[in-house]
Protein backbone atom coordinates (compact mmCIF):
# COMPACT_ATOMS: atom_id res chain seq x y z
CA UNK A 1 0.00 0.00 0.00
CA UNK A 2 1.36 3.50 -1.08
CA UNK A 3 -0.33 7.21 -0.37
CA UNK A 4 1.07 10.10 -1.98
CA UNK A 5 -0.01 14.21 -0.95
CA UNK A 6 0.11 16.62 -3.32
CA UNK A 7 0.20 19.91 -2.14
CA UNK A 8 1.28 23.66 -4.03
CA UNK A 9 5.03 24.25 -2.90
CA UNK A 10 3.38 28.10 -3.56
CA UNK A 11 0.33 28.04 -1.52
CA UNK A 12 2.45 25.88 1.10
CA UNK A 13 4.59 28.91 1.25
CA UNK A 14 1.86 31.59 1.50
CA UNK A 15 2.50 32.95 -1.80
CA UNK A 16 -0.57 32.18 -3.65
CA UNK A 17 -2.79 30.97 -0.93
CA UNK A 18 -4.67 32.45 2.31
CA UNK A 19 -2.57 32.21 5.89
CA UNK A 20 -5.49 29.74 6.59
CA UNK A 21 -5.24 27.96 3.36
CA UNK A 22 -1.25 27.94 3.55
CA UNK A 23 -1.91 26.75 7.63
CA UNK A 24 -4.20 23.79 6.26
CA UNK A 25 -1.64 22.35 3.75
CA UNK A 26 1.55 23.17 6.60
CA UNK A 27 -1.39 20.63 8.57
CA UNK A 28 -1.31 18.22 6.08
CA UNK A 29 2.57 17.44 5.18
CA UNK A 30 3.15 17.73 8.99
CA UNK A 31 0.75 14.50 9.28
CA UNK A 32 2.16 12.78 5.66
CA UNK A 33 5.70 12.97 7.55
CA UNK A 34 4.76 11.45 10.62
CA UNK A 35 2.83 9.04 8.94
CA UNK A 36 5.93 8.28 6.22
CA UNK A 37 8.19 8.10 9.77
CA UNK A 38 5.82 5.39 11.22
CA UNK A 39 5.08 3.71 7.87
CA UNK A 40 5.25 0.53 8.97
CA UNK A 41 3.09 0.70 11.73
CA UNK A 42 0.21 1.13 8.79
CA UNK A 43 2.24 -1.57 6.63
CA UNK A 44 2.80 0.98 3.58
CA UNK A 45 5.42 0.36 1.51
CA UNK A 46 5.71 4.18 0.56
CA UNK A 47 4.52 7.61 1.95
CA UNK A 48 5.45 10.66 -1.21
CA UNK A 49 4.94 14.02 -0.10
CA UNK A 50 5.23 15.86 -3.62
CA UNK A 51 5.45 19.41 -3.43
CA UNK A 52 3.96 20.94 -7.04
CA UNK A 53 5.31 24.06 -8.71
CA UNK A 54 4.13 26.36 -11.26
CA UNK A 55 5.64 24.30 -13.90
CA UNK A 56 4.42 21.11 -13.39
CA UNK A 57 0.97 21.21 -11.74
CA UNK A 58 -0.49 18.16 -9.81
CA UNK A 59 2.19 15.73 -11.38
CA UNK A 60 2.85 12.61 -9.95
CA UNK A 61 5.71 11.44 -7.75
CA UNK A 62 5.54 8.00 -7.90
CA UNK A 63 1.49 7.37 -8.08
CA UNK A 64 -0.08 7.81 -11.61
CA UNK A 65 -3.66 9.40 -10.48
CA UNK A 66 -4.79 13.62 -11.10
CA UNK A 67 -7.60 14.86 -10.35
CA UNK A 68 -8.82 17.34 -12.12
CA UNK A 69 -11.63 20.40 -11.70
CA UNK A 70 -13.24 22.39 -14.94
CA UNK A 71 -13.11 26.30 -14.03
CA UNK A 72 -14.26 28.72 -16.80
CA UNK A 73 -14.93 26.23 -19.16
CA UNK A 74 -11.40 25.16 -19.26
CA UNK A 75 -9.85 21.56 -17.15
CA UNK A 76 -7.79 22.48 -14.09
CA UNK A 77 -5.35 19.89 -12.34
CA UNK A 78 -5.59 20.26 -8.72
CA UNK A 79 -2.44 20.68 -7.13
CA UNK A 80 -3.67 19.39 -3.84
CA UNK A 81 -4.56 16.09 -3.44
CA UNK A 82 -3.74 13.16 -1.38
CA UNK A 83 -3.85 9.26 -3.91
CA UNK A 84 -3.90 5.95 -2.07
CA UNK A 85 -2.92 3.02 -3.59
CA UNK A 86 -4.54 -0.09 -2.06
CA UNK A 87 -3.22 -3.57 -1.76
CA UNK A 88 -5.51 -4.64 -3.71
CA UNK A 89 -4.26 -1.75 -6.81
CA UNK A 90 -7.45 0.12 -6.19
CA UNK A 91 -6.92 3.82 -5.52
CA UNK A 92 -8.40 6.39 -3.86
CA UNK A 93 -8.18 10.07 -4.74
CA UNK A 94 -9.06 13.14 -2.38
CA UNK A 95 -8.97 16.40 -3.23
CA UNK A 96 -10.78 17.93 -0.54
CA UNK A 97 -8.76 19.41 1.69
CA UNK A 98 -11.06 18.87 4.61
CA UNK A 99 -11.29 14.92 3.58
CA UNK A 100 -7.41 14.87 2.87
CA UNK A 101 -6.55 16.04 6.60
CA UNK A 102 -9.39 13.85 7.84
CA UNK A 103 -7.73 10.96 6.49
CA UNK A 104 -4.15 11.95 7.30
CA UNK A 105 -5.70 12.49 11.06
CA UNK A 106 -7.27 8.98 10.99
CA UNK A 107 -3.60 7.22 10.16
CA UNK A 108 -2.04 9.11 12.57
CA UNK A 109 -4.86 7.97 14.57
CA UNK A 110 -4.34 4.10 14.07
CA UNK A 111 -0.26 4.71 14.37
CA UNK A 112 -0.97 5.83 17.85
CA UNK A 113 -2.83 3.11 18.84
CA UNK A 114 0.17 1.06 17.37
CA UNK A 115 2.72 2.98 19.39
CA UNK A 116 3.90 3.97 22.93
CA UNK A 117 5.60 7.02 21.85
CA UNK A 118 4.13 10.54 21.42
CA UNK A 119 3.02 10.81 17.27
CA UNK A 120 0.73 14.17 18.36
CA UNK A 121 0.69 16.78 15.34
CA UNK A 122 0.22 20.10 16.41
CA UNK A 123 -2.67 21.36 14.15
CA UNK A 124 -3.47 25.26 13.25
CA UNK A 125 -7.16 25.89 14.54
CA UNK A 126 -8.59 25.38 10.98
CA UNK A 127 -6.79 21.87 10.96
CA UNK A 128 -8.20 20.71 14.41
CA UNK A 129 -11.59 22.46 13.96
CA UNK A 130 -11.66 19.96 10.41
CA UNK A 131 -10.52 17.00 12.39
CA UNK A 132 -12.96 17.44 15.47
CA UNK A 133 -15.96 17.74 13.00
CA UNK A 134 -14.87 14.68 11.34
CA UNK A 135 -15.90 12.83 14.80
CA UNK A 136 -12.80 10.53 14.63
CA UNK A 137 -13.72 9.10 18.24
CA UNK A 138 -12.72 10.82 21.10
CA UNK A 139 -9.95 13.44 22.58
CA UNK A 140 -7.59 15.15 20.53
CA UNK A 141 -3.55 14.68 21.06
CA UNK A 142 -3.85 17.47 23.57
CA UNK A 143 -5.45 15.35 26.29
CA UNK A 144 -9.05 15.56 24.82
CA UNK A 145 -9.35 19.43 24.00
CA UNK A 146 -10.50 18.70 20.96
CA UNK A 147 -7.98 20.27 18.83
CA UNK A 148 -6.46 17.77 16.83
CA UNK A 149 -6.62 14.30 15.72
CA UNK A 150 -9.00 11.97 17.76
CA UNK A 151 -8.90 8.21 17.64
CA UNK A 152 -10.96 6.37 15.64
CA UNK A 153 -10.90 3.76 12.35
CA UNK A 154 -8.15 5.08 9.96
CA UNK A 155 -10.13 6.54 6.71
CA UNK A 156 -6.96 5.98 4.49
CA UNK A 157 -5.31 3.51 3.06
Amino acid sequence: MRIELRVCQHCLDGDHATEEKSKLLQDMVACAEKIKEYKHVLDLDAVHIRRVRDDEPGKPEALPVVAATIQNNQIVLNDTQLVAEGQDGNMLLYANPSDILTVLAGNIDEISKAVHEDVTVDLSERGAQIVSQADLGAKGPQGGDGQGQGPGPSPGP
